[in-house]
């Protein structure tokens, strides 16, 4: 038995297999083959290890996903089709003598190279796909399969480096009944997107992947941030017993669903829930969510090749707004740079990605991807309540801008005679400090906002919240953080607007109590975490907390705060 200590981001206890998610050594190195005819049969065999391989990822896509989402691997497979690709590798194995991995790995990149240069995106568009096809097949002529989270197809503990926003967007949470990673922090990609799926998490383990081989058998705790290799029987034992009182407290907790999110002595609040993608309604709904309060539509652009088309993210949006059947659902304009990256985009590599070309900044800079969004948002409007919010907005100007974009895009549409919501509100999302210092003045403009905390903790206490050599610095409860909340959800109130919260901490059991004695009016969490913070906020008095929130922001430290709250507000 071997135990690993971790960051426990996302509760929940699980026993089963491990699969470990690696990437392998694909370099490739030149070498004169003897024997032409070996070398071509190991070529098509490779191929055909390679179309084997997206038949089962299309097929598997097609069901879970849709068919548009499926039509990547389509292309994909006619790629390993195309037989000018295919001859011009084997006429280097055949007249160069050249080992097929090298001969595919440059004859691939003259193809690439080639559609690269072309003013024409079907074409560039075709490069990727080529790109992604080769490293496929010389995997297999290395003897290095790849592995990706999509080719999970049992119940299985995912273990791996660090997950990427495009790796959890593939996952099916039907298999992947934990996730262990070597790095990362409560608020990682990884993190949220377990927490929003319901899969139980650890992760900062930091040598979880050398530690554990495929095929063990594991325990994962994400409560407790512990994870059990090869564990006993009476180990084993031990956590189905605790697994029975996890699920009989589920089963307490379902006692509230339908029964209002409202403080002991009356205070009324939305609980909401955040959400990636169409396929965590179900979720969602389970839990009673009170409404979506953060769509994260950048999903919709990962995993593919491409950008999505007008109608594909309609389709989406109207699904979303559809199923919440009149709950407000705000959705969140593309968010993406820092570590959220769209290879097809071609971003700059930039020195601070965080604090770089990205979110609501690339959306200004590339308004025909933005206009593109806020067709299909506005279109799939009249089928739900829908609110628009802006992310990572820095400026007055920016806000404007962004918003002028919109209403032209209204215009055009009715021009068009389709139908749009007359009654969107606007906001944005508040995780810059210089916005929480002028939410006086943004209050004024904007329908509503949403503090992103993740971003408006590590910007305030300038400490990267991926990096582990400052994580004590990321500090949820520091004063001027919430000095920072308080700001902006009075700013609000004094022009008779709300103020929620889609940052990890809305659904922080010690940062609840300060949020709502703050008058925070709408808390958006993952959706596993909704009926656990209902039960909180039942048992909380609005008005006792109201009269200890000058007494919490005097507190000079985190530790002050945390250590008030726990003594006088969790029981």
């Amino acid at each position: 038995m071997t135990e690993l200590r971790g960051i426990g981001a996302s509760k929940g206890i699980q026993i089963g297999k491990a699969f470990v998610l690696q990437s392998p050594n694909l370099s490739v190195k030149e070498y004169k083959v003897n024997n032409i005819d070996d070398e071509l049969v190991r070529f098509e065999k490779s191929i055909n290890q390679a179309v084997n391989d997206l038949e089962k990822i299309k097929s598997h896509v097609e069901k879970e996903i849709g068919e548009e989402h499926a039509k990547i691997f389509s292309a994909h497979l006619l790629v390993l089709q195309d037989p000018e690709l295919l001859n011009t590798v084997k006429d280097k194995i055949k007249f160069e003598q050249m080992n097929a991995e090298k001969a595919l790995q440059d004859s691939a990149n003259q193809f690439i190279t080639i559609f690269e240069s072309m003013d024409n995106e079907y074409m560039k568009e075709r490069a990727a796909d080529i790109r992604d096809v080769s490293k496929r097949v010389i995997s297999y002529l290395l003897g290095e399969p790849l592995v990706t989270t999509s080719d999970i197809t049992d119940e299985v503990i995912l273990i791996a480096h660090d997950l990427l926003p495009s790796d959890t967007a593939q996952l099916n949470r039907n298999y992947a009944k934990g996730i262990i990673t070597d790095i990362g922090g409560r608020t990682s990609h990884s993190a949220i997107m377990s927490r929003s799926m319901g899969i139980p998490s650890v992760v900062g383990t930091t040598n979880a992947t050398e530690t554990i081989k495929a095929g063990t058998t594991v325990i994962i705790d994400g409560q407790n941030g512990t994870v059990i290799v090869e564990p006993s029987e009476e180990e084993i034992k031990y956590f189905k017993g605790k697994m029975e009182k996890e699920q009989e407290r589920e089963e307490q907790l379902k006692q509230l669903i339908n029964q209002p999110s409202v403080s002991s002595d009356g205070h009324q609040i939305e609980l909401a829930a955040n959400i990636g993608s169409p396929k965590d309604l179900n979720t969602v709904l389970e839990n009673d969510a009170e409404g979506v309060g953060l769509f994260r539509t950048e999903f919709l652009y990962m995993d593919r090749d491409r950008l999505p088309t007008e109608e594909e993210q309609f389709e989406a949006y109207k699904e979303v707004l559809s199923t919440l059947d009149g709950k407000p659902v705000v959705i969140r304009t593309l968010d993406v740079g820092g570590d959220k990256d769209l290879p097809y985009l071609n971003l700059p590599e930039e020195l601070n990605p965080f604090l770089g070309f990205r979110a609501i900044r690339l959306c200004l800079e590339r308004d025909d991807i933005f206009r593109v969004q806020l067709r299909a948002l506005l279109r799939a409007s009249v089928y739900g309540n829908l609110k628009v919010m802006f992310p990572m907005v820095a400026t007055l100007e920016e806000f404007r801008e962004a918003k002028k974009i919109l209403l032209e895009e209204k215009a055009n549409l009715l021009a068009e005679e389709m139908a749009v919501n007359d009654d969107i509100e606007v906001g944005i999302m508040v995780e810059i400090p210089s916005t929480a210092v002028l939410a006086d003045q943004f209050a004024k403009e904007v329908d509503f906002f949403s503090i992103g905390t993740n971003d408006l903790i590590q910007y305030t206490l300038a400490a990267d919240r991926m990096n582990e050599n400052v994580s004590h610095l990321y500090q949820p409860y520091h004063p001027a953080v919430l000095r920072l909340i308080k700001q902006v959800i009075d700013a609000a109130h004094a022009e008779n607007k709300w103020t929620g919260m889609c940052g990890e901490m809305a659904g922080d059991e010690v940062a609840i109590p300060i949020l709502l004695g703050l008058g925070l009016d709408e808390f958006s969490m993952s959706a596993s975490t909704i009926l656990e913070a209902r039960h909180q906020i039942r048992n909380l008095n609005y008005e006792e907390i109201g009269r200890s929130i000058e007494d919490i922001l005097n507190k000079r430290t985190n530790i002050e705060v945390e250590s008030y709250i726990k003594e006088h507000f969790i029981k």
